[in-house]
């Protein structure tokens, strides 16, 4: 799931959605505003998704505070902090639930192949 998603070509969460994709990894694209990426719809609000297993990262801290609650009920198996994503408040709190927690850049895991 890349939460902060955006059909803007030339933001990191678009990069990071398209190179997930050309992985072969599934990807639910979040965003704040309706969009598509590469014909994948952009959901908006707090749908309901089955079997997550990494949250990325792309919206700053103060944007994912009212998202706390959300994220911990997915159930991810880890959350990547993307650079200028990093909040030690979620990051305890999703330790506290079980979840691993990366501070990293998606895209330079996937080309490192460290995903």
């Amino acid at each position: 799931m890349v939460l902060g998603a955006s059909e803007n070509p030339t933001r990191y969460s678009f990069l990071a959605t398209i190179k997930l994709l050309q992985k072969g990894i599934e990807v639910v694209p979040i965003g704040l505003r309706k969009g598509s990426i590469q014909g994948i719809e952009i959901l908006t609000g707090q749908p309901k998704i089955e079997n997550v297993h990494t949250v990325t990262l792309y919206l700053r801290a103060e944007l994912q505070q009212p998202l706390y609650n959300y994220l911990i009920s997915l159930h991810p198996s880890r959350i990547i902090f993307n650079p200028g994503t990093e909040n030690t408040e979620l990051e305890r709190l999703a330790q506290q639930n079980g979840i691993e927690t990366t501070n990293a850049c998606t895209i330079v895991m996937l080309s490192i192949g460290d995903y």
